[in-house]
């Protein structure tokens, strides 16, 4: 079950399914809507600066940023595009993959500096791309690029999967934890079986490294991983938030028609995610990926497919990071996270907010929707889970991203092409 915020205090029906402590009144501030931008081709992360300043990233067009005046400027485009200061002629978007991620330095005003994730034909395979820009004083440009990640995985040819054209299970989070200073990276694992588990293929993976792409030193993968690893085994993260009380980095993750994950990552862990065929009973697979096993392109029970395609498989990795929340067994499409980190929220203030695009698959509930969840004080456990009642004039979307803005808003991202502004 699952609750709405409404703009007058009202008793909170607990789920007992997700439920695992006392509840707390909703919170009682109401929400006003502001429509940011209209009118974007697939609309898919924000980075903000104190002032406002706006770097949003539209899929298969490029880098903009929108300054406090509301004026907008086309910094970087990908081929094909026009109207932009400069355009990058190898990045390109297929399927799920394109310009994604965004994040801008800590340091800003000393480094002009802004990170983004694109994919990128410069080399065969093609690859996933973290590029370092800089931006011009005036923000009318961005020059200097560096690629301080190049080997992040991208799928080549069509599959015979649901979703199984190129560019599939792309990841592409861009995230600074404010907590140690480093950069984290979320990845996915392209319909591929071998990469969740590889040492060395960067799928699958989030990475946590330093502006100039090298690891931190602090991490702690296997014997043998690429350094860079800071968790593994993933299937595709979209979502990555840090604690404001204790820094841990938290994945939200698409499911495989089931199970969609929220999972407190540990330095060197693994997700569990292991879909190669002739593993954990299973036998051979459409071309050789067990993803979306048994009975791939038709609807069945969430938990007999669960069962045989585990999301985080404990019978084979007894140690793998537990989940902290499974969308009750189904898979909607879980992409961003975010904490409400502002006092401005009252009872929700350091709840995480994250996105659902919905799906709708074989029975499943469409669910787009954005979900608010109640942590414990440790960050560890789901305690309540209430969704969002949207303002008067906001209609449900594919929430791509969810972002708090430096004025305490909410901003969030929809694939339907709009950046939506939630001010309690």
């Amino acid at each position: 079950m699952r609750h709405a915020l409404q703009p007058r205090l009202i008793p909170l029906i607990v789920s007992a399914a997700l439920c695992a402590g006392p509840a707390l009144a909703q919170n009682t501030t109401s929400l006003t809507h502001t429509l940011v931008l209209d009118g974007l081709d697939s609309p898919w992360d924000m980075a903000f600066l104190d002032d406002g300043t706006m770097f949003f990233t539209e899929k298969c067009k490029g880098l903009s940023v929108r300054l406090p005046s509301g004026d907008v400027a086309a910094l970087l485009g990908m081929s094909g595009s026009d109207g932009y200061a400069s355009t990058a002629d190898d990045l390109f978007c297929e399927g799920q993959a394109g310009m994604m991620g965004v994040a801008v330095d800590p340091d800003f005003a000393d480094t002009r500096r802004t990170y983004v994730y694109s994919t990128s034909n410069m080399s065969d395979p093609h690859t996933n791309r973290l590029m370092r820009l800089v931006v011009s004083d005036d923000f009318s440009s961005v020059s200097d690029r560096t690629d301080i990640v190049d080997d992040v995985p991208y799928k080549m040819a069509a599959s015979d999967h649901p979703f199984g054209g190129p560019g599939a299970h792309n990841g592409g989070r861009v995230r600074f934890n404010p907590a140690d200073g480093y950069l984290y990276l979320t990845t996915g694992d392209n319909h591929n079986e071998e990469v969740p588990q590889s040492p060395t293929l960067m799928g699958s993976k989030v990475l946590r490294i330093d502006t100039d792409g090298a690891a931190a030193p602090e991490n702690t993968p296997p014997d043998g991983f690429d350094p860079r690893t800071y968790t593994y085994g993933h299937r595709n993260v979209q979502g990555i938030a840090f604690h404001p009380d204790t820094g841990a980095a938290i994945t939200a993750e698409h499911g495989p028609w089931h199970s969609d994950e929220i999972t407190v990552l540990v330095n060197g862990g693994n997700a569990g995610w292991d879909p190669r065929p002739n593993m954990a009973g299973r036998g051979d697979c459409p071309d050789d990926y067990c993803g979306y096993s048994p009975n791939q392109m038709d609807g069945m029970n969430r938990y007999e497919r669960a069962a045989f395609m585990p999301m985080t498989d404990f019978a084979t990795y007894s140690d793998a990071m537990p989940p902290i929340w499974d969308n009750n067994g189904w898979s909607q499409g879980t992409s961003s996270a975010a904490f409400l980190d502002d006092a401005a929220w009252g009872d929700w203030e350091g709840h995480m907010v994250v996105g659902i695009m919905g799906i709708g698959f074989g029975g499943t509930p469409i669910g787009q929707r954005l979900d608010v969840f109640e942590l414990s004080n440790d960050g560890t456990a789901v305690v309540d889970v209430v969704e969002m009642t949207l303002p008067e004039g906001m209609e449900a979307g594919r929430f791509r991203a969810v972002v708090l803005g430096p004025d305490g808003s909410l901003y969030t991202a929809v694939d339907e092409g709009m950046i939506h502004k939630l001010t309690p």
